[in-house]
């Protein structure tokens, strides 16, 4: 499945009904007057979040969605029946942009959440609305309105409590891969995930935290380098972030002030958002070493450390631990994102 998490498309709303010029012709009606009924009104296009949908992907071969029109008003005093709504499926965590102002127009969290992109044109009169005392036997009606239509740009944000960072090769895919069910592609060579992967994680209680591996961060991500430009968005709805550095690097120090330079350069909140520090591949790091290494990156940031293989999976107990305390602490302040199901954990594969 084809991970696409931007979107242009138009929509437009439906052209409400034309009102009618009718009269009354009843043969005990002497003065039966106008009767021409009032068009219907258009229908909206609606954009609702639902669960079953991770990717804008549809919205590649599908750029336009248009409502019905309203009906004709009828004689008798009869409305036109209202066009119908164009009810479109989106992942939860899109953001709706006008495409050509970029203000923002909704942001759908919650399942089930609505909102309407483009209402229909309102229905226009019949004849019946003009009589008058000077007028009685208005001899015109009015046409219906066009209804709304826009250009918009859809941008997907995915749900994540817990995100987890570092550069390439850091380990972030072993990780997700070795705390949930899922299994991303994982290689011993830089780049090997270029999309965001999902994963439940369990907690002790019985449900699901999701986790969010994303790809392709590198210095000048924030400017556009590499792929992180492009999923740094994906971390901007989490409520931790859980940093990777790889233990066996020839500069973990480099590392860490490299991702941190990013968050800062691409700001949103990101910079301000709680880390815990994982010193990954600790396995094949000399003690003396890591030791070290801790003690330098405590002079340089008040987060936890926590040194763990993610291969062997030694320290991911103590490291979990201390992620569900964090995320107690903070509360469930990021809107419906946190997931009490039976199913498997969800994960994404490339």
């Amino acid at each position: 499945m084809q991970f696409i998490d931007q979107a242009f498309l138009e929509v437009i709303g439906g052209k409400g009904g034309d009102g009618i010029v009718a009269f009354r012709r009843e043969k005990y009606v002497p003065a039966g007057g106008p009767s021409g009924g009032n068009g219907g009104r258009g229908g909206s296009v609606i954009f609702q979040a639902v669960d079953h949908l991770q990717t804008l992907l549809d919205f590649r071969y599908n750029r336009s969605f248009k409502a019905d029109d309203g009906k004709r008003g009828g004689p008798n005093n009869c409305a036109g029946a209202a066009g119908a709504d164009r009810v479109v499926a989106v992942p939860r965590g899109t953001m709706v942009y006008d495409a050509e102002s970029e203000a923002v127009i909704g942001d759908l969290i919650t399942t089930g959440q609505t909102l309407c992109v483009a209402a229909g044109g309102k229905g226009g009169l019949g004849n019946q609305h003009f009589l008058s005392n000077r007028n009685r036997a208005p001899e015109y009606a009015l046409p219906g309105l066009e209804g709304e239509r826009r250009q918009l740009r859809l941008e997907l944000k995915l749900l994540a409590e817990v995100g987890i960072i570092g550069l390439p090769n850091a380990g972030k895919s072993t990780l997700i891969a070795a705390l949930s069910s899922a299994r991303p592609k994982i290689a011993d060579y830089p780049f090997t995930t270029l999309i965001p992967n999902l994963g439940v994680v369990r907690k002790p209680t019985g449900d699901g935290t999701v986790f969010a591996d994303i790809p392709g961060l590198i210095a000048g991500a924030s400017q556009g380098v590499g792929l992180g430009h492009d999923f740094l968005r994906h971390i901007e709805r989490t409520r931790l972030l859980l940093h990777l550095i790889d233990a066996t690097d020839a500069d973990p120090l480099e590392n860490y002030h490299t991702i941190t330079q990013e968050l800062a350069a691409y700001g949103r909140g990101l910079p301000e958002r709680p880390q815990i520090l994982a010193l990954n591949k600790a396995d094949a790091a000399a003690p003396e070493e890591l030791e070290a290494l801790e003690r330098e990156l405590r002079t340089l940031t008040a987060a936890p450390i926590f040194p763990i293989s993610a291969v062997t999976q030694s320290g991911l107990g103590a490291l979990m631990e201390r992620v569900w305390a964090a995320l107690e602490a903070r509360g469930t302040s990021n809107g419906d994102i946190h997931y009490q199901r039976n199913s498997d954990p969800v994960g994404a594969e490339n």
